[in-house]
């Protein structure tokens, strides 16, 4: 079923490297005094001559702590919040109170860092929203920092969850950390209705709820119409493609496709995800007819 509701880190150069390299070239310099042959410079007037010095060659440049340059905008919004934990796929959102001018300038004033040190990119979804995320996911367990403003937040990256819907298999495949924690069966979308491919994220869950085609402009009197309860639904999209309980089609799932693009599974599966998968965990859809998720569905961001 599918509901229409919306809902650089450089290193700082520390003092003992420096250190190090001085006395390297301190030593170099002693060991060339009494290597090189003498040179008619006198230490005092009528003194003994002593050898030229090498000149003394450049020592590594300290990278410098990256600068965050003022801010254009008042104290924004940033998603995740301060101390909340979330799956690798989480991309960083920051909302501002009023649109802004000069995007360039915006970025500037805002700084992610990452422990350990992860690269990754601004994307702006509209004038009044900036987000950032990894080029790859995030590694599990990575503390993250926003600095945006007068806003600052940390939150952490939990283990690394990610289920893998295979349209080949009909099966719903999760792994943690890389090990296989559960397989169970899937029904997705069935013609004219087929669950688009590409990488999702994991946003809000409901214990239960209606599902609505009306909320997607579908009349539930129409023949692909419908207005159905369903018990464990965790929101995949915001074009309303969940995983949740669908009783009514376990003989078909692993089997066939009758969906409106949900992923249906048993009860007793459909608890045990939304028990065990939470926001920012990442959902891989891949085999199916049905095109590729949109980049700006807003859980759709590796699509981008």
């Amino acid at each position: 079923m599918r509901s229409g509701a919306r809902s650089k880190s450089g290193v700082r150069g520390g003092g003992r490297p420096r250190r190090v390299a001085v006395c390297v070239a301190v030593a170099s310099l002693a060991a060339a005094a009494f290597a090189a042959p003498a040179a008619a410079a006198p230490l005092f007037p009528g003194g003994p001559e002593i050898p030229a010095l090498p000149s003394v060659p450049g020592l590594p440049g300290v990278p410098a702590e990256p600068t965050i340059g003022p801010a254009n905008f008042a104290p924004p919004s940033v998603s995740p919040g301060n101390g909340d934990v979330v799956g690798v796929a989480q991309p960083v959102a920051i909302r501002f109170t009023d649109p802004i001018d000069d995007r360039a300038v915006a970025e500037k004033a805002i700084r992610v860092t990452a422990e350990p040190p992860v690269d990754g990119s601004f994307y702006w979804i509209n004038d009044s929203q900036v987000r950032w995320k990894p080029h790859e996911f995030w590694p599990a367990h990575t503390t993250v920092t926003v600095d945006a403003g007068d806003t600052h937040v940390t939150f952490s990256i939990g283990d690394a969850v990610v289920a893998t819907a295979d349209d080949e298999t009909k099966q719903i495949t999760v792994t943690r950390n890389g090990e296989v924690v559960r397989t169970m069966p899937t029904s997705m979308g069935k013609a004219g209705h087929e669950t688009p491919n590409g990488t999702y994220i994991v946003g809000e869950k409901y214990r239960d709820m209606f599902m609505d085609s009306s909320t997607y402009g579908v009349p539930v009197d129409s023949p692909e119409g419908y207005r159905t309860f369903v018990e464990y639904a965790t929101r995949m999209s915001y074009s309303g493609i969940f995983v949740h309980a669908a009783p009514w089609s376990v003989a078909q799932q692993g089997y066939s496709n009758v969906s409106h693009g949900c992923l249906n599974v048993s009860t007793e599966d459909a608890e045990w995800f939304y028990e065990n998968v939470g926001k920012g965990d990442a959902v891989v859809v891949r085999g199916t007819a049905g095109g590729t998720l949109s980049g700006s569905d807003g859980l759709g961001d590796w699509n981008r």
